[in-house]
């Protein structure tokens, strides 16, 4: 399977007429920046709470849709941005691309990989875009991450844990598997910053830990998933969030031959021995604008994009196999074909 070509011209006119499913903080975000943008203009908004939605649109001037099947239909639309409950991606933006649209979708681009893949096929198809977003990409840890690597000469293990305190864990979706999704897949960016920086994963070690309240809503969780790389690094990926936890973490470790580094978001350090060398981080901030900017230049120029969706969609392959391997308690091999 191959990528769409984002260097192709999609000839789509100036304003772009945008749609968006969700009105959360990723989409408010993207409101704001279209908005802001005479390329763009916000026609319509979809949300899952009709006064959040009617509020939503009241502040962008946009019109309220019945719902996201209604404004995937829309023919005054050119693009539509999915921002919602990750179980409801791949539907949205399947029949977002059978009818026509250009589709961005926040990660992942559908919790299940066989739909996942029809996605990407139907865009091809239809010589329309298909953007999933990663920003954790554009940021700056990350790219401090991949620009320091040659420092510490042969990597050969990684750890990445990131623990999120939850007092009073309130009744939101992103507790619940059944919107979320099995943890390295809702958020999985953390597999993928592994997967972008270290290529192809041979085996794939998960344990899990659930602290339900019901079956489909838990007050915590913990993930950790082992990835041995097909080029013999060894890495380990953490994910824990909820009331269970009293610790902020957020830390990403690699031991090279010849150092170490050690980030966390605001800062990085490489060290050998007693030496010990600070390393800048930049900001995370202005990341959804900077992604939006990029999806209306790819439209209107053909400039090509900073994520492939094959990239995606293999990260999420990997998610799948910590699924499988959680739930099976053995080592479980990532299906890249």
């Amino acid at each position: 399977m191959t990528d769409i070509d984002t260097s192709s011209n999609f000839a789509v006119n100036s304003p772009i007429k945008v749609g968006i499913v969700g009105t959360g903080f990723a989409a408010k975000l993207r409101a704001e920046m279209l908005s802001a943008d005479s390329r763009s203009r916000l026609i319509a908004v979809a949300g899952r709470d009709p006064e959040k939605t009617a509020a939503f649109c009241q502040a962008f001037a946009a019109e309220a849709a019945v719902s996201w099947r209604k404004l995937v239909e829309r023919e005054d639309l050119d693009l539509v941005i999915v921002c919602t409950v990750n179980r409801d991606h791949g539907a949205i933006a399947l029949a977002a691309l059978e009818n026509g649209k250009h589709v961005v979708v926040e990660y992942p681009l559908s919790l299940e990989v066989s739909q996942a893949e029809r996605a990407i096929e139907l865009a091809e198809k239809h010589q329309k875009l298909l953007h999933i977003e990663h920003i954790e990409l554009l940021g700056g840890l990350h790219l401090a991450i991949k620009a320091s690597l040659p420092l510490v000469g042969k990597v050969f293990y990684a750890r990445y844990v990131t623990v999120t305190p939850q007092r009073t864990v309130p009744q939101r979706w992103t507790y619940q598997p059944s919107l979320f999704g099995f943890p390295f897949a809702g958020a999985l960016s953390r597999l993928h910053r592994f997967t972008d920086l270290f290529g192809e994963v041979a085996g794939v070690n998960c344990h899990s830990q659930f602290w339900e309240t019901h079956p489909d809503f838990y007050k915590a969780c913990l993930c950790n998933a082992q990835l041995h790389f097909i080029n013999g690094i060894f890495a380990e990926v953490v994910y824990g969030k909820g009331e269970v936890f009293w610790q902020s973490e957020n830390v990403f470790t690699i031991y090279g031959e010849q150092g170490t580094l050690i980030f966390t978001p605001e800062s990085g350090q490489l060290i050998q021995g007693e030496n010990r060398q600070a390393i800048p981080v930049g900001t995370r901030r202005g990341l959804f604008a900077k992604d939006t900017d990029m999806v209306l230049e790819c439209l209107l120029n053909g400039s090509p994009l900073y994520v492939k969706n094959t990239s995606s969609l293999y990260a999420l392959k990997v998610a799948e196999a910590a699924a499988r391997s959680s739930a099976s308690g053995q080592t479980e091999t990532v299906i890249s074909s």
